[in-house]
């Protein structure tokens, strides 16, 4: 139970009709939770817009409605209909207020960028946890409150589930949130109602532009700005050609990070490490901090995100040391994500879903000079079809071996897809072996590693299934590897599985 001024303490609105001397009893915004005393929210969305469902949830006993256009309502003097602008941005204002607003009660750190976003959350959570924090995380794989796992639907919740999950992180004692905060979620404001502590952007390029996304690369740029007008610090990559553009209006006091002479944060004398099985990067950090770190994950990319999370772990004061033991252990499912099998090959899985972030993984692992790049992807279903055939001649064109497979294929034949790719890798010089079947083709790839190969399994990254025909099959990378070791009787090697 809450009452309506206090909920709607912190956004402009009208009265339109009824009285704001009430309580409430819950704050919904999805017409199937209405619940007798509540207060309605009635969000446009791409497929629905709830301004249609007011009447209706006036009749399952909705007291108060919000909305950002007109309603016409009949017999409901009982009825209090606030008028807003936005009822997506007074949504996270509400939201806040109805959890209590508990992002006060801890520090909030909010990433955004094209690329790194996941691998950095993951980063700065373990940082923070071996220094004693107790840390919550919000992302594009999971939320982890504690103990609890929960599969995560959209990159950055709504606004009113991010902040149920803040109310939850703050009863359980977290002392900070690290989240990926999306130009989606920026754009369409699940992210406000609150102050971020800290602010981070890696990087941008053009991406998520379309239908229902971004109509423009400044759009989507635009959009990624707005983090740095709701954040208290902010840290940058200096080395990003659009750094200066998404600092326009900042509100916040900014710091820099990266290789540029004048980052505040700087990475130097980079140094490329190879173990057996294993791929990482050494350099020395200096500006505001000064000490050598080692990153068991690959290439320049890989001392950015370190940087990053270096950048934002200083602000809690975390030692040196503690950031050292931290990156020597860190790993995030599915991205560069290191699996030992022999001490002859590196075998990895990585999300890479397109082109572009596949052009980046592979000329990253070229540069390890490997005797053979092996690449292994297939393609999902229902999607553009020129994603196939760009992925099929970036592989052909980067990899020495291209291993053509199954991802997602939804509702298409496997073999379809396949072929769409093969085209892509006709326009190439690059070698390729055709294996339907994933799992059969992780055999392939394992059983034919040769010394000094790297084998990248990319696509599927962090996911567990395979969508065919509408059904989701259980479908582990890790543990397809796993039983394939078995069956050959490495039993040596399965202690990272």
């Amino acid at each position: 139970m809450a009452s309506l001024n206090k909920l709607l303490e912190k956004i402009e609105y009208e009265c339109v009709t009824g009285s704001m001397d009430i309580d409430v009893t819950a704050v919904v915004y999805d017409s199937r939770k209405v619940t007798e005393g509540c207060l309605f929210l009635c969000i446009p969305g791409a497929n629905a817009d709830g301004h249609d469902f007011a009447a209706e949830a006036v009749k399952q006993g909705a007291r108060v409605l919000v909305a950002e256009r007109d309603i016409v309502l009949d017999g409901t003097e009982e009825i209090t209909l606030i008028r807003v602008a936005d009822t997506r941005y007074a949504m996270a204002f509400i939201s806040a207020a109805w959890f209590g607003h508990p992002a006060s009660e801890m520090k909030i750190v909010g990433i955004t960028g094209t690329k790194g976003k996941t691998t950095t959350t993951y980063l700065v959570k373990s940082i923070l946890e071996n220094a004693g924090f107790k840390v919550g995380l919000i992302g594009t794989i999971e939320v982890i409150i504690g103990e609890k796992r929960i599969h995560a639907v959209n990159t950055t919740p709504e606004s009113y589930l991010l902040q149920e999950y803040f109310r939850e992180m703050a009863d359980q004692g977290c002392d900070a949130v690290v989240m990926e905060v999306s130009s989606q979620g920026l754009k369409l404001h699940r992210s406000q109602g609150f102050l971020f502590d800290y602010g981070i952007f890696t990087n941008i390029e053009p991406d998520h532009i379309g239908p229902n996304e971004h109509e423009d690369f400044e759009d989507y740029l635009r959009c990624k700005s707005l983090l740095f007008k709701q954040c208290r610090v902010g840290i940058l990559n200096r080395d990003d050609s659009h750094f200066e553009r998404v600092m326009e209006g900042h509100t916040c006091e900014t710091e820099t990070y990266g290789f540029h002479p004048q980052a505040d944060l700087r990475a130097e004398n980079l140094e490329l490490i190879r173990k057996p099985g294993e791929l990482g990067v050494l350099f020395d950090v200096r500006g505001m901090m000064e000490f050598q770190v080692e990153v068991v994950t690959p290439g320049r990319f890989s001392v950015y995100n370190a940087l990053t999370a270096i950048a934002v772990c200083r602000h809690f004061g975390v030692e040196e040391e503690k950031i050292r033991e931290a990156f020597c252990r860190a790993r995030v499912k599915g991205r560069i994500e290191m699996v030992k099998v022999s001490d002859q090959f590196t075998l990895m899985i990585d999300y890479a879903h397109n082109a572009m972030s596949l052009e980046s993984l592979l000329s990253t692992l070229r540069e390890y000079q490997p005797t053979r790049l092996v690449c292994l992807f297939g393609c999902g279903g229902n999607r553009s079809r020129l994603r196939r055939y760009e992925m099929g001649e970036v592989s052909g064109r980067l990899a020495d071996l291209t291993i053509i497979t199954s991802d997602n294929p939804r509702f298409e034949e496997p073999q379809d897809i396949i072929e769409d790719i093969r085209t892509g890798i006709s326009r190439t010089e690059g070698k390729y072996v055709e294996i339907c079947d994933r799992r059969e083709a992780i055999a392939y790839a394992i059983d034919h590693g040769q010394p000094g190969d790297i084998i990248v399994l990319a696509g599927k990254g962090h996911e567990d299934y395979q969508e065919i025909k509408g059904v989701k099959y259980p479908m582990d990378e890790r543990e397809l590897i796993r039983d394939i070791l078995e069956e050959r009787g490495w039993k040596g090697n399965l202690q990272t599985l």
